[in-house]
């Protein structure tokens, strides 16, 4: 049994996905054709052992909870686990306002009767695989108040731009954090996941709340960096931050490749999510598939090439679905030719024959749109 509790904690201000967003919060978008973003946290934290878990809700909870459910689905002990959707109900109408600290204010109470010694805090808005049991126990043994986790980056002058980074000492400790900028492209990308002391979380974010209505965790533990023993821990493996349109549609292409969707999927670290009961793929005379992630439920009479189809698609004969991210029950119509997208679910491409967008700028397909 794990020492520590998890939150999953909601997007900030600074991620704007613009289409995708307008429907569902981040931790709902689907990702590689049957997933979910919150997936993947959620699964780290069931593999660790941590099987009370709370789920910040920022916006349009809907699409997540239904997605949620009691969490069943995710191994969660269910004698002595529970998995609980939490939102800070005074501040939806205000987006300043509306911010982590908010909702950890109008929840303490809940999180004030939990027993467990520790939190571990990991984001909805990333994609990656982690063991926190180890994370946690690294933290104990270290003795440090807070326990950062970073990836190291060689790309963060055109990738991670509304990150954070973690200036770094030659002892892992961790000396300040930073937004990236673009103007180096070695950076350590914080992974917006702590483990600390729950006594300790409790006293930064009323410190926290008392100091500025605006003030994130990150900027608490920002300004606490000098007075508290704040170490970091490398991440290795794959590593995706949505924070944006194109972050989003780059994560799921990128995993296309064998090689790399291996760091993140492992037969002994599973990934959970909600299944339903739909037949195998059917590919029809004519079809023709290449290096693409096609789902269960589907129906393929057209070409399809480095893509990934959602759950129950329709491509019809003579259809071409080229460099696509395609969610569920979508039909793309005879002869359509559908290229560098990211189509939203129940959006039917029927009448308009050439849908292509530029490959810097992929175009996006409203949900339930029939063109």
């Amino acid at each position: 049994m794990s020492q520590a509790f998890g939150i999953i904690n909601f997007a900030g201000n600074h991620i704007k996905v613009e289409g995708l967003q307008d429907y569902r919060p981040v931790a709902a978008f689907s990702f590689l054709g049957r997933y979910r973003v919150i997936d993947f946290p959620i699964s780290n934290m069931s593999n660790s052992g941590i099987d009370n878990i709370q789920v910040y809700v920022r916006r349009k909870p809907r699409s997540l909870t239904e997605h949620l459910g009691t969490g069943r689905h995710y191994n969660i002990n269910s004698k002595r686990g529970n998995l609980n959707i939490l939102f800070a109900e005074s501040a939806v109408a205000n987006d300043l306002y509306n911010i982590d600290i908010a909702a950890y204010m109008e929840n303490m109470d809940i999180i004030e009767r939990i027993k467990f010694p520790y939190v571990v805090i990991a984001p909805s808005y990333m994609v990656y695989t982690a063991d926190y049991s180890s994370f946690l126990q690294t933290h104990i043994d270290s003795g440090a108040d807070i326990t950062l986790m970073y990836h190291a980056v060689d790309n963060a002058k055109e990738a991670f731009l509304n990150c954070q980074t973690l200036n770094i000492n030659k002892q892992k400790g961790v000396l300040s954090f930073e937004p990236n900028r673009g103007n180096a492209k070695n950076r350590n990308i914080f992974m917006d996941t702590y483990v600390m002391s729950k006594e300790l979380f409790i006293e930064l974010v009323n410190k926290a709340h008392k100091l500025s209505a605006m003030y994130t965790f990150a900027d608490i533990i920002n300004e606490e960096c000098e007075e508290l023993d704040i170490r970091a821990v490398p991440h290795r493996g794959y590593f995706a931050a949505i924070t944006d349109f194109n972050s989003y549609y780059e994560a799921n292409m990128s995993l296309i490749d064998f090689q790399t969707a291996d760091g993140l999927f492992s037969d002994d670290w599973p990934i959970y999510t909600r299944t339903n009961d739909s037949c195998p793929t059917q590919y029809f005379e004519g079809s023709n598939v290449k290096s693409s992630v096609i789902s269960n439920g589907c129906t393929i009479e057209g070409t399809i090439e480095n893509s990934i189809i959602g759950r129950g698609c329709t491509i019809k004969a003579g259809a071409v679905v080229k460099n696509c991210v395609i969610s569920a029950d979508v039909i793309i119509g005879k002869g359509v030719h559908a290229e560098n997208l990211v189509v939203d679910k129940h959006a039917k491409l029927i009448r308009g024959k050439r849908v292509i967008a530029s490959p810097d700028k992929p175009g996006y397909i409203r949900r339930g749109d029939t063109l």
